[in-house]
């Protein structure tokens, strides 16, 4: 009797007349059950120091579990649990399956049991196991991320002000490898910052990266379809991978990463609350330091660590890194300036679009080294970042033809144009640009005067400048009074004699001997 196993329900019972004073022989008259099985099973019972309510609550499964009841059923086959271990690596693989398995054992002559046979000792095995046995995540599909609850500290070296930290982990489903790094913030910049370095870490791409629903990753939360921030929707396309959000108020959809959390808080945090950090960098590094001893450390149930799993499993099914690695971008709308050109305002930088866009509303995507934009999702400029204030990046060829004239402007094109109209005027033109404080202004009366070639020719022009230059009127308007008044015509007298007119009336030279 003590060997047969009870129905459950008939457990249950025993154990709510024991919690209810009933004595274990009115227990075992009562349910028609000996003794020694009453006293074994309350025994464990109460060992368990659940309630009888708790008891009561539980499905068939777990009490079973809870009792040990299939502990037996391993003596029966012990050939085949020593197959799972290796079975429960296998199936963490893309597309591998118990019945693929089971069916290849069976060919093998490793089994000799039926499929339906073969996986329910293969869960009574799974029940003996660490938890995170119970659930299968397939190598290379999914990494959670998450950020700590408690926190690290920096301390500035020049004021001595304690600046707490956020921590930043990253796990993979399959094997457990884990990343951590500590950041300013769980602001948008050092969230994606994180996840980047978390893939470049582990040298591949996962197929999914399941988050939380905080406001770096989620713009608006939905139970069926949330609404993903631009910017890591970007980063996901960069890596070619799916973020998948978890729903709100449900941490056991990323269960993988809280149980991280709490092995991080014995085997990081704890080491490092007693030393003092003045950089984020060294923080980092002791960090990492205490990580990769986490990874290599092996399971508590199982004769692997983290590391091994990941390059003897996972390894090799991550997805290849791109060639790059992701840049953050930030994304504004503007409108082209008539001068052809668009205005960061972070920057006080202005970045030039071709002339046929002006007055259009356009679409900016900018990151740390170049800016690109957009007009209806057509990229029609792009530039290097701009580190000059105020400052103009300018493409020739986006610039109508009037306005590239003007931008070819320079103290020589003024000078080289006045040789060949006459040495008067590449002397006026060379006093014309040393008079003006701005160069702008300059080219502008420059231009102005040699404009006048055109209408009245080189020699005009060259004689209005000698006559501006011996009346030292050097500047636009005096050109062009002398040209309008055909006075460059006349010819100035150079006989510096003056003779006298005969007259009655004017003493002669002798009459001041």
């Amino acid at each position: 009797m003590a060997n047969t196993i009870l129905d459950m329900r008939k457990i249950k019972k025993l154990y709510r007349l024991y919690t209810q004073g009933v004595s274990k022989r009115k227990i075992s008259k009562q349910l028609s059950i000996s003794r020694n099985t009453v006293r074994k099973y309350i025994g464990i019972l109460v060992k368990s120091k659940l309630t009888s309510e708790e008891i009561d609550s539980l499905n068939t499964e777990d009490l079973r579990l809870l009792l040990r009841i299939d502990e037996t059923i391993t003596t029966g086959h012990p050939y085949v649990f020593k197959l799972f271990p290796e079975m429960s690596k296998q199936l963490k693989k893309v597309g591998v399956t118990r019945f693929m398995l089971w069916e290849n054992y069976y060919q093998n002559k490793k089994v000799f049991i039926s499929y339906s046979r073969f996986c329910h000792l293969y869960r009574v095995w799974s029940r003996t196991q660490s938890p995170v046995m119970r659930f299968i995540h397939k190598a290379g599909d999914k990494m959670f991320v998450d950020f700590t609850g408690k926190k690290l500290q920096v301390i500035d070296p020049s004021t001595g002000v304690i600046k707490e930290m956020e921590v930043f982990i990253a796990i993979l489903g399959a094997s457990g490898y884990t990343y951590v790094e500590a950041c300013g913030s769980q602001k948008r910049e050092d969230f994606i910052g994180c996840m980047v370095n978390a893939l470049h870490f582990f040298g591949g791409v996962p197929r999914a990266i399941v988050t939380d629903n905080l406001k770096s990753a989620v713009t608006k939360s939905s139970k069926y379809e949330p609404i993903l921030n631009e910017s890591l929707l970007a980063m996901a396309t960069h890596y070619d991978t799916t973020i998948l959000p978890t729903r709100t108020y449900r941490p056991r959809d990323k269960a993988l990463v809280e149980n991280a959390v709490k092995i991080m808080y014995i085997r990081v945090f704890a080491e490092l609350n007693t030393q003092d950090f003045y950089t984020l960098g060294a923080l980092n590094d002791a960090v990492l330091k205490l990580t990769a001893k986490h990874n290599t450390m092996n399971f508590q149930a199982r004769d692997c660590s983290r590391l091994g799993l990941f390059t003897s499993l996972e390894q090799e099914e991550l997805l290849p890194l791109p060639t790059e690695k992701y840049q953050l971008r930030d994304y504004l709308m503007g409108t082209v300036y008539k001068t052809s050109h668009i205005h960061i305002n972070k920057d006080k930088h202005h970045y030039s679009v071709p002339y046929r866009y002006i007055g259009k509303k356009v679409r900016i995507i900018y990151t740390k080294d170049t800016v690109e934009i957009y007009y209806k999702q057509k990229r029609i400029a792009v530039h290097k970042r701009g580190i000059k204030r105020y400052g103009y990046t300018t493409d020739r060829e986006h610039m109508p033809s009037t306005h590239r004239y003007v931008a070819d402007w320079n103290p020589d094109t003024f000078l080289n144009w006045a040789d060949g109209i006459g040495d008067h005027c590449k002397t006026l033109i060379t006093l014309l640009l040393a008079k003006r404080q701005h160069p702008e202004q300059s080219y502008k009366s420059c231009a102005g005067v040699l404009g006048f070639s055109k209408k009245v020719g080189n020699e005009r022009l060259d004689n209005a400048c000698k006559r501006a230059l011996d009346y030292e009127r050097i500047n636009y308007q005096s050109i062009k009074n002398i040209l309008e008044k055909g006075l460059d015509y006349l010819q100035e007298d150079t006989n510096t004699e003056s003779s006298i007119p005969k007259h009655n009336n004017i003493r002669g030279g002798d009459y001041y001997k």
